[in-house]
């Protein structure tokens, strides 16, 4: 029975792919505190705005003013005064590759339901052939699949929950093809997605949706280089670097996109270079999610200053933000470590007192060495 084996065989894959997934996404979200400052506030949403927060800001490092305004939308959603009739929101992040656009997204879905991946998510570049739109739309009547209105959205991520609202990220959203672009206007006016066949309706009226842009990144590195701050602000006439870098994406903006595609977008937002004075917290962040991942071997990373200040140098790549320290990071720490690991005989459990065994980084005479606390 081949459909069996099939039905079987994925089930398989799904659970190796959870259990794999299970030491990054591990954690336990703990609304039961209700809507801490809001909890007046009668809400079919019940998240607690400060864990929410919190967990935004421990991943997402240089974005002050984003995520500021995130949670400013947040507020919105959970007091529950937007219109019913449309989206909970759409947010257009841009900025450059590597600058925490989709990652935000992701710490987002780990903040609501404990899972990074607990999200609707289209890659867009997969769309950017017209006859590629039938996988938002669904296929046209006559076309197969036509009766079954299926298409690449999963309805219940896109809905949520009773009490967490759902989360949709288009991701790179200017690659997609000009008739995806006219389906996602009717998205944002009134929150409905009816297939072309007119046999299934998706609703995002309980979703917040995100898209994510590259465009402009050029324009943007020319207005962050070479001159000092003084002449830049010169050249700016006296307007914020935010000001001046919003009119730059803006403008990408409408000449790739229609202006009534543009003008149902709630909010833009333009995420800063990663600097290389943000690098540390990054480090640690990164160290972070790499000591969940050892968890399940009963093992914990600290890492010492100096290592921290060589991984910060070896990964700043104002180009590639933090995809470059990612690499840096795999190449200067997770390759010893794996190797140190394959090599002992077994490890000392953990102190007394103690659940983890505590693994030290250090660099030594420009080579990283590891050693039992």
């Amino acid at each position: 029975m081949p459909f069996l084996t099939d039905r079987l065989h994925d089930t398989a894959r799904q659970q190796r792919l959870a259990e794999a997934l299970a030491d990054e996404n591990e954690r336990t979200v703990d609304h039961s505190r209700g809507v801490g400052r809001n909890a007046a506030v009668k809400s079919r949403f019940a998240f607690d705005l400060d864990v929410v927060e919190q967990e935004l800001r421990a991943a997402i490092i240089g974005q002050d003013e984003t995520l500021e305004q995130v949670m400013e939308i947040l507020k919105i959603v959970r007091a529950d005064i937007g219109d019913p009739r449309k989206p909970l929101a759409s947010v257009l992040f841009c900025g450059p590759t590597g600058v925490g656009k989709t990652e935000t997204v992701r710490t987002l879905a780990r903040a609501f339901y404990g899972d990074a991946d607990a999200f609707c998510r289209v890659d867009m570049n997969t769309l950017s052939q017209e006859h590629y739109a039938a996988a938002l739309t669904g296929a046209p009547p006559g076309y197969v699949g036509s009766k079954e209105g299926t298409t690449i959205l999963d309805q219940e991520k896109i809905e949520g929950t009773r009490n967490l609202p759902g989360i949709v990220l288009f991701d790179e959203v200017e690659k997609a093809s000009n008739e995806v672009v006219l389906a996602l206007m009717n998205v944002f006016d009134n929150g409905i997605l009816t297939v072309a066949s007119g046999e299934r309706t998706y609703s995002f009226r309980n979703s917040l949706i995100f898209m994510s842009s590259n465009l402009g990144a050029r324009e943007l590195m020319a207005l962050e280089g070479g001159a000092s701050a003084f002449w830049q602000r010169l050249r700016r006439g006296g307007r914020s670097r935010r000001e001046q870098a919003h009119d730059i994406v803006l403008k990408s903006l409408l000449a790739r996109f229609p202006p009534e595609f543009v003008n149902r977008i709630d909010h833009i937002d333009t995420f800063n270079w990663i600097g290389r004075d943000t690098m540390p917290a990054l480090v640690d962040v990164e160290v972070e999610r790499l000591n969940r991942r050892l968890k399940k071997h009963d093992l914990a990373l600290t890492i010492s200053d100096e290592v921290r200040d060589f991984l910060s140098a070896k990964g700043y790549d104002k180009r590639f933000g933090a995809r470059g320290l990612r690499r840096a990071m795999r190449k200067y720490l997770e390759f010893p470590l794996a190797s140190f690991l394959l090599d002992q005989d077994g490890l000392r459990g953990p102190r007394d007192g103690q659940a983890l065994t505590t693994l030290v980084a250090e660099r030594n005479d420009g080579k990283l060495s590891f050693h039992q606390s």
